[in-house]
């Protein structure tokens, strides 16, 4: 069963509850036929996964700023948050399957799950590792950004690689990836 939010609610009901279980949001309106028929997909694949994702519907024509604060420019937009930012998200009438392949999507390991596996299979070592299980990640943005001016060809690639997907766990426009785009790209150019 989908919970309503509205811009009040929307900070306790969506993002501080995405750090427990992902949030799936759907931005809909009342006039809105493609949103009627996207709906029973949506419930239908929130049922199946009771306890282990929300689904929140937020109706656009209420809740404007919402609307407005998360870039909706079409309905239905359907936009899944963990850990309190975007993870995925689509516009328009999706099939059952796609639906239901994009909710599964979302127990996926992030970008930084996966980094710090593949870190710990390679090297256990790095000291990268040490810093992103600390939840350093400004400290392993230097480290590697150190390691990426020092190194060349594929070692090079690998160590932008992993930055690239600290980037993506943090979010674009996360101060420190937006920081550390710009030092890297000024490395690489």
């Amino acid at each position: 069963m989908a919970i309503d939010v509205t811009d009040q609610t929307f900070a306790t009901a969506v993002v501080a509850r995405s750090h427990e279980v992902p949030v799936v949001v759907d931005f809909w309106a009342e006039w809105c036929e493609p949103c009627k028929a996207l709906t029973p997909a949506l419930e239908q694949a929130a049922e199946a996964r009771a306890g282990t994702v929300v689904l929140a519907k937020v109706d656009v024509d209420a809740n404007q700023a919402l609307a407005q604060e998360f870039g909706v420019r079409g309905i239905p937009a359907v936009k899944a948050f963990r850990n309190g930012r975007i993870v995925s998200e689509f516009t328009g009438v999706q099939s059952p399957q796609s639906v239901e392949a994009f909710f599964d999507a979302l127990f996926e390991p992030s970008e930084g799950e996966k980094l710090l596996a593949e870190l710990r299979e390679s090297d256990a070592g790095d000291p990268t590792v040490a810093a992103l299980e600390r939840g350093d990640f400004e400290g392993a943005l230097a480290g590697l950004l150190d390691r990426v001016r020092a190194a060349t060809g594929d070692e090079q690639d690998v160590l932008k690689r992993r930055m690239v997907a600290i980037f993506l766990e943090l979010g674009q426009e996360h101060p420190l990836a937006v920081e550390y785009r710009r030092a890297l790209a000024a490395t690489l150019f």
